[in-house]
């Protein structure tokens, strides 16, 4: 425990002069503490530290379970300078089960946002063009909560390519029931018109259409296939796939309970967190 200790200290001290290392960027994320951004220009540099950020993480968040797609609206993506989503890695214990008791500090600049995941059924996605062909090769819609965690000290530069190399904010998560797919194209439809309904402690807060991520929730499983096939990778069966928020992002408070609801044609679901 010393020894870690001394090696965080160590980094902290170091990063004063300069950026963070991935293997720093991990000792932040232990301490849950604000790091300086990482040094990069672009987004594939950012895909190049993410992924050596993400190897650090594996001894402790366990392996890699499928992918978050993050910035998935028009207005977002403004904010940060870019005109595409980003894409970041989930790993097997950031997720935990509807009803979790969660700190409301869970990371270093802590927030919860609706969400909505899918669960691929077989590599077919990869050649999916429209959400009626996505919905072919999925088994699972799921409600989601992401509870992100955005990282870096106050005034430290966010843009495409840093939240990139944060592996786009992922810390934790909570899964509802899985809904099992139809592919149809009823149930593709039924998700165009999705509402969802975001509450805290019995009182709404927002209620956010579906079509908030990137026009139609499917379209972001489509990007993701496109974007990994630019740097040689794929989505394969039993990956989980975090489309993107919805709605605007919540700061955790203690003693909060968070509950979104899913309406779409036929189907529905319900997801919850509860903040210590």
């Amino acid at each position: 425990m010393r020894i870690k200790l001394l090696a965080f200290v160590a980094v902290l001290v170091g990063a004063s002069a300069g950026a963070v290392s991935p293997d720093g960027l991990v000792l932040y994320w232990l301490g849950k503490t604000p790091a300086p951004a990482p040094s990069v220009a672009t987004v594939d540099e950012g895909l190049d530290f993410q992924a050596a950020f993400v190897r650090g993480l594996v001894p402790i968040a366990g392996g890699p379970v499928g992918y978050k797609v993050g910035l998935t609206s028009k207005a977002v993506q403004e904010r940060f300078g870019v005109d595409h989503p980003l894409r970041g890695v989930l790993l097997e214990r950031m997720l935990l089960e509807s009803g979790a008791l969660v700190p409301a500090r869970f990371g270093a600049v802590p927030v919860a946002e609706a969400d909505l995941m899918v669960r691929v059924k077989d590599a077919g996605v990869n050649r999916a063009r429209t959400p009626e062909e996505v919905l072919a090769h999925l088994d699972a819609v799921i409600p989601f909560i992401e509870l992100p965690d955005l990282m870096l000290k106050k005034g430290e530069p966010l843009n495409g390519a840093t939240i990139t190399a944060i592996n786009v904010g992922a810390r934790l998560g909570v899964l509802g029931r899985p809904i099992p797919v139809e592919a149809t194209p009823e149930f593709a439809r039924a998700l165009s018109e999705m509402q969802v309904y975001v509450s805290v402690d019995d009182a709404l807060v927002m209620k956010v259409p579906g079509k908030a991520i990137l026009g139609h929730p499917l379209n972001a499983v489509i990007w993701l296939a496109e974007d990994l096939a630019r740097r040689g990778q794929a989505l394969k069966a039993g990956d989980l796939v975090s489309l993107g928020s919805l709605g605007k992002p919540l700061r955790p408070q203690a003693g909060q309970t968070l509950w979104v609801g899913y309406s779409f044609g036929r189907w529905g679901g319900e997801v919850k967190v509860r903040f210590e």
